[in-house]
């Protein structure tokens, strides 16, 4: 599989050269002869690396010279800011195919996207029943279920027979997102069941669909938080899934494909919580899209903070100044063991945050989690304590005191920065917070401080000074 992928990277390499070389020599035509043997995720990629290279003006000559079938497909798979560009520089007419074409829900994800004037331009010139629709739309809460659904699904009714069933399945299938799970609902449109098209096709023609429908379902209401959806689909696997208003009436669908988009875009969000670059404005852009200056906006705010509380760290290096000033060897220690508590604590921060995503840790679980970490900690500090303890005496030729006073230090650093760094998500998390939130980098700022505390504290007791 993997020499599979390659050598489909190196086609698509080789054919970037050969488009670029048509460019600058104006074959068009050859250009987009060449782009048109890829799939469309592929055309988009290409495309996008020829906006980079060539310019806009390129992208869209390629793009206006593709089929129009292709066109809809690779538009769906483009970037946010490469659909814009695209739609300011191509007409009406053809903005208005390309928009007309795409399923429901890339449709309503490039309208969020859009300027307002070029949305209100377009909603002029569509039909009123769907221009409702999409108003509706459009004016759910960003990032819930509402928002991710697609109204494109297959609903039956539980009198029909399978053979009816399956009429209806064929004149209105092809433009539903999804036709392996349908949804039985009621006259006023409530839903009172699903069925598997699997079952359909396997029952008796004088089956009737209630006879066939499960009761049991998972559905999710228009309002639910994206990340409540996606947990569900992990824990239920599921294809697809319902949505329903207040009224438990059926509004549409969320399939896993995207399910799968939310999933990415919340661990790039959390990875870069957790690392203090937080950029909400600009999530949906590449990191090369940025500017250097909102790069740099996104970055201060944290490093600021942490300048800060390194300030504390430096008030207790302070404080024992006379200490180091008697045995300086014991600076070169201060790196190695503030080093250790850091990266110990964002372990442990790191396997909780992730536990709280995927609900293989509960708020209820704090004891256990803390119980754990403790022992954790000891056996981790244990043994790095024995590989320091040879090598303070053996390499450095300190005495076995000194040994002693690094190896308890060790031990203790690295059992507090592992209860601070599980506690620390569990108590934000109880504060309806995001745990994320907490970065690494903060942790790390506080297992400085206490490390430096627990070492001199432990230099004060075996070295007495």
């Amino acid at each position: 599989m993997e020499n599979v992928s390659q050598d489909r990277e190196d086609r698509i390499d080789a054919s970037r050269d050969l488009i670029d070389g048509y460019l600058e020599e104006k074959k068009y035509l050859l250009a987009r002869d060449e782009l048109v043997q890829f799939k469309a995720p592929d055309i988009a990629e290409i495309l996008e690396d020829v906006s980079d290279d060539k310019g806009l003006r390129m992208t869209v000559i390629l793009f206006r010279l593709l089929p129009k079938d292709t066109a809809v497909d690779v538009f769906s798979y483009m970037s946010a800011d490469d659909r814009v560009n695209i739609i300011k520089e191509i007409t009406d007419k053809e903005t208005d195919f390309i928009v007309g074409e795409l399923d429901f829900d890339d449709k309503i994800d490039t309208l969020e996207e859009l300027p307002a004037n070029v949305v209100n331009r377009i909603l002029e010139r569509t039909p009123k029943n769907e221009r409702k629709q999409i108003n509706t739309f459009l004016n759910y809460p960003e990032d819930s279920a509402g928002s991710l659904m697609t109204p494109e699904f297959v609903s039956l009714k539980k009198h029909w027979t399978v053979p009816e069933a399956m009429e209806h399945i064929r004149e209105v299938g092809t433009d539903a997102e999804t036709v392996y799970t349908l949804y039985i609902r009621d006259d006023a449109w409530k839903l009172i069941g699903v069925v598997p098209l699997s079952a359909l096709v396997t029952a008796p023609e004088g089956t009737r669909v209630g006879d066939l429908m499960r009761t049991e379902y998972v559905c999710e209401y228009v309002t639910a938080d994206q990340e409540t959806v996606s947990a569900d689909f992990k824990k239920y696997d599921l294809l697809a899934m319902p949505v329903v208003d207040r009224e438990r009436r059926l509004v549409g669908i969320i399939t896993v494909d995207d399910i799968i988009d939310v999933i990415e875009d919340e661990a790039t969000e959390d990875i870069e919580r957790m690392n203090g670059v937080v950029d909400l404005d600009n999530s949906d852009r590449g990191y090369l899209d940025i500017s250097v200056w909102q790069h740099a906006k996104n970055r201060l705010p944290w490093l600021l903070i942490l300048m800060v509380a390194y300030i504390f760290t430096g008030m207790i290096v302070t404080g024992f100044e006379n200490t180091l000033s008697k045995l300086p060897f014991l600076i070169a220690y201060i790196p190695m063991l503030m080093g250790t508590g850091g990266n110990t604590g964002s372990q442990a921060a790191t396997l909780i945050i992730r536990g709280l995503a995927t609900d293989e840790v509960e708020l209820g679980d704090w004891f256990r989690v803390l119980w754990k970490e403790i022992r954790v900690g000891a056996v981790v500090g244990a043994l790095l304590s024995v590989f320091n303890f040879a090598r303070v005496l053996i390499i450095d030729g300190q005495s076995v005191m000194t040994a002693v006073t690094i190896c308890c230090s060790i031990i203790l650093i690295v059992i507090f920065a592992k209860v601070i760094g599980s506690m620390i998500p569990l108590i934000v998390k109880r504060a309806h917070l995001d745990p994320a939130l907490i970065a690494n980098p903060a942790i790390s700022t506080v297992s400085d401080s206490v490390a430096l505390s627990i070492y001199f504290f432990m230099a004060a007791i075996f070295l007495h000074l």
